[in-house]
């Protein structure tokens, strides 16, 4: 049986790929993952009794543990995800992301690459490294046009520049070293199990209590929305057939305003979840001091992918975002215990704890 390691299995993109490897493919997998604040096995419950599954806890930054986990498992892939993630968690706190997405990236190759060049034959002809980033990397844009695997970086966070340094490595050990690695960017992502700071499940939590939903600025940032679980189809597609060394962007082609999403969740609660105290949850909008450096518009022209590989999403934003509402509804357990006492539905980066 192949197997493929994932590191970072436990987050929100990682479950979703660790589950979609284990129920509908024939690979193996051994689930590395550090279980920090964002990472939780609950996400992958219902895969645990799976012989197909393995999991492990460890840093990508201790050495000797993915020395081991290699030498264990023996793979014929690693997708690697484990990442700090959160752009405004990088304004309060950025050596975090330096330390896991950079110096962990750096570790991370050096031991795959030195499990890869004791490799022979199809084995070593077959293997593959997949590195998922994201679009945040190329910067901003203006009005009109999108990132494609050609724009250049311009990161303009700790995160997006911790990412960029962590693309630039995967690039350098490929072109220097040989290893087989593709790299993917996507756009941001949303659907079930993803912890409650990001945008969508923090406005869906925050509705559901009547508590206000801070939005920066006017809400006028753009943002291509993908649903998680096409991104973890494109992420198999790219590992089965995806060409060493090339990039592929990764979208939804779903461009929304951030109040435009907003706004559309308070529908969705209207409909799904009624309160009388509350009336319309719109009502519940608060515009809030933006953060620093908040980028206008990300859009990605993931025809590359489509043409070359054959991947296209599934969900609409609106089918995917109805799912992802209606998912939230049926597990406020999940919401409940996912969420420890030092987080309670802020919005990080900026104090703001209404």
């Amino acid at each position: 049986m192949r197997t493929v390691i994932v590191t970072g299995g436990a987050g929100f993109i990682g479950s979703a790929i660790v589950r979609k490897l284990v129920l509908e493919t024939v690979y193996a997998v051994v689930n590395v993952d550090k279980l920090t604040y964002a990472g939780n096995l609950e996400s992958l419950a219902e895969i645990d009794g799976s012989p197909k599954y393995h999991f492990e806890r460890a840093d990508i930054c201790d050495d000797e543990a993915m020395r081991r986990i290699l030498s264990a498992y023996g793979p014929t892939a690693v997708v690697h995800l484990a990442a700090e993630s959160h752009v405004d968690r990088s304004i309060d706190g950025p050596a975090e992301f330096i330390g896991t997405n950079v110096v962990g990236t750096f570790t991370l190759l050096q031991e795959v690459r030195r499990y890869w060049m004791r490799l022979e034959g199809a084995a070593r002809r077959e293997f593959r490294f997949l590195h998922v980033s994201t679009d945040e990397v190329f910067g901003s844009l203006g009005d009109t046009g999108a990132f494609t695997e050609s724009t250049a970086y311009a990161p303009n966070s700790p995160y997006a520049a911790s990412k960029a340094g962590s693309d630039h490595l995967v690039r350098a050990w490929h072109h220097t070293f040989g290893l087989p690695a593709i790299v993917t960017n996507c756009s941001n992502n949303y659907g079930p199990f993803q912890f409650p700071e990001k945008l969508i499940p923090l406005m869906i939590q925050r509705g559901l209590s009547g508590r206000s939903l801070p939005v920066y600025g006017r809400g006028e940032n753009v943002r291509d929305w993908l649903f998680v679980d096409d991104h973890a189809g494109a992420l198999i597609r790219a590992l089965e057939r995806g060409e060493p060394g090339q990039t592929y962007a990764v979208g939804g082609r779903s461009e929304r305003k951030n109040i435009a999403v907003v706004r559309t969740i308070c529908g969705l609660l209207d409909e799904l979840a009624p309160n009388r105290e509350i009336g319309s949850h719109e009502s519940l909008v608060e515009f809030v001091t933006d953060r620093p450096g908040h980028d206008l518009r990300y859009a990605i022209d993931c025809s590359k992918i489509e043409r070359e590989l054959g991947w296209c999403a599934a969900e609409t934003f609106e089918t995917g975002l109805r799912k992802t509402v209606q998912w939230y509804l049926d597990n406020q357990s999940w919401c409940e215990r996912v969420q420890s006492g030092a987080y309670r539905g802020e919005r990080l980066g900026h104090g703001v704890t209404a």
